[in-house]
């Protein structure tokens, strides 16, 4: 797979500090991005068709955690087809029951109609082996059975239950599907076997996570997926979405939108872009789409890192990692998973903390490693079995230095990512009015004293060292301390369960 160009240097700490510089991003420059965050808010709003897309969901607004109900949920967004069962307790609590199915390729690449009669055939099959109860909540007539339906493609939703696929992403490519209703594709599977289920309500899934995470926190403003993906939902004011005047529901007061944020700046304008972005852009299945994704999520981070490593291997007159040798898992693209990062985190972090414990020579000299403080080899013993295990190098191959190297690289990286995760967090709150622009000082706020709740998912956001932490640093920079302060970030786990059933309890409302 080719690489990036390697380095020519005359001193080797020069090359680490211009690596350092790139994928660094000042605090003046977090502002920045920001700004232009907000501007494609703005345009997304007003307008179709624009790389953030900003979805109207039809939602009209989120939980407080009050509501009762027992619902089925339907997700589809990867190798597995989830049935769940939900049931809403109405105190801030729930209980799930799930049943999972896989989806084979030949379902994903063959014909719509197959692939939506093997859901409507999973459904049957949990409905029969695991619900418990009446679905009805009082409403409907015979035994019908109301679904919320969890889609994470790419839709152009136009009502609660109505939503054109796009595109399919994730290895789908199930053919006469694109330019259709999802809904009704799903609902012709359940009438073809004379199935009592009414699938009532469409959902994103990281619409899902902000629905999740109000119901149990009492209220929320952002729902945002930070995983090996990224995407972001939030509760907006009727009247800031303009390409909705004139119509039925632009007559409500709020509405969820799907921002659709991974495709932030797809003009390559303000994000700091490296050759190594570069370099994974272009091998990508999509290049010049998706850039604000390919710069935070845990799908891409790795390969960042490979990236850099593999230049720094490549690096004359002589190579600055692994003493020139290379092996088939450092060269293979996407060879280095985001996974391995955090493990090299956790390992340098360790459990000693003292004066000292992080103590290392200047990472662009060679080490004599007999001289190292005593508290840092432990750590670095561990992170050089990381890196040999991962990158199938022999131990004795792999120095002190090398991991070192590594840790700091995979720092970088991922520093970077949380940053960028704080800047659209905090341009949600500037959009909304809950946080303004260090310049500016004249916007009125809105709910001063309010939290300012904010909904998330994914592996990164719950399992990568000081991921939060990093990010509020950023939505601190953006928007202020006092602000910030009061961002209360949470997990809102199984979101495309639970919040697909949650949407289905806001259908049935309206039925």
């Amino acid at each position: 797979m080719p690489a990036i160009s390697a380095h020519q240097y005359n001193d080797a700490q020069s090359v680490l500090d211009t690596i350092g510089r790139q994928l660094t991003i000042a605090d003046d420059q977090l502002v920045e991005i920001t700004k232009a965050f907000v501007e494609e808010f703005q345009l997304g709003l007003n307008n179709y068709g624009k790389d953030m897309a900003m979805i109207p969901t039809f939602v009209p607004g989120v939980p407080d955690g009050t509501e009762k109900g027992t619902f089925l949920a339907l997700d589809l967004g990867g190798t597995n087809l989830r049935v769940c069962e939900v049931v809403l307790k109405g105190d801030k609590t729930f209980s799930l029951s799930q049943k999972k199915f896989k989806v084979s390729e030949t379902l994903k690449q063959g014909e719509a109609s197959a692939l939506f009669d093997y859901i409507a055939d999973s459904v049957d099959l949990f409905l029969t082996s695991h619900s418990t109860i009446d679905y009805n909540n009082g409403k409907g007539t015979g035994d019908a059975v109301y679904l919320g339906f969890t889609f994470s493609f790419p839709v152009e939703q136009t009502a609660l239950a109505k939503g054109k696929i796009l595109t399919w992403t994730k290895g789908y490519a199930a053919k006469n599907a694109v330019g259709n209703d999802v809904v009704q594709l799903l609902q012709d599977a359940f009438d073809r076997k004379h199935m009592h289920v009414k699938c009532i309500a469409l959902v994103n899934d990281t619409v899902g996570t902000l629905l999740t995470r109000a119901y149990i926190a009492g209220g929320a403003l952002i729902g945002a997926i930070f995983g090996t993906g990224t995407n972001g939902a939030y509760v907006e004011e009727i009247s800031n979405l303009k390409k909705l005047a004139g119509t039925d529901a632009a007559k409500g007061e709020h509405m969820i939108i799907n921002c659709e944020w991974g495709a932030f700046n797809n003009s390559r304008s303000h994000l700091p872009i490296t050759p190594y972005d570069n370099t994974v852009d272009r091998l990508s299945i999509n290049p010049k789409y998706q850039t604000f994704e390919k710069f935070i999520s845990g799908m891409y981070l790795g390969e960042i890192v490979r990236l850099v490593a593999v230049s720094l291997v490549d690096a004359v007159p002589h190579p600055i990692l692994f003493r020139g040798k290379s092996t088939a898992a450092l060269n293979k693209h996407y060879g280095l998973d985001t996974s391995f990062m955090s493990q090299v985190e956790e390992a340098w972090i360790g459990k000693d903390h003292s004066e000292g414990a992080y103590e290392l020579p200047p990472l662009g000299s060679e080490w004599d490693e007999s001289k190292l403080n005593a508290k840092v080899v432990p750590k670095l013993q561990r992170i050089k079995e990381i890196v040999a295990s991962t990158l199938e190098y022999k131990l004795e191959d792999v120095s002190y230095r090398d991991a070192a190297i590594l840790r700091w690289l995979s720092e970088l990286v991922a520093n970077r990512s949380a940053v960028l995760s704080g800047v659209a967090v905090a341009a949600v709150l500037v959009q909304t009015r809950r946080g303004r622009l260090p310049e500016d000082t004249t916007t009125p706020l809105k709910g001063q004293n309010d939290t300012l709740g904010v909904g998330v998912d994914g592996s990164l956001v719950e399992h990568y060292p000081n991921y939060q932490k990093k990010m509020r640093h950023s939505v601190r920079v953006i928007v202020g301390e006092q602000v910030e302060k009061r961002v209360d970030i949470g997990l809102a786990k199984d979101g495309s369960g639970v919040g697909a059933a949650l949407c289905a309890l806001q259908a049935l409302k309206q039925l």
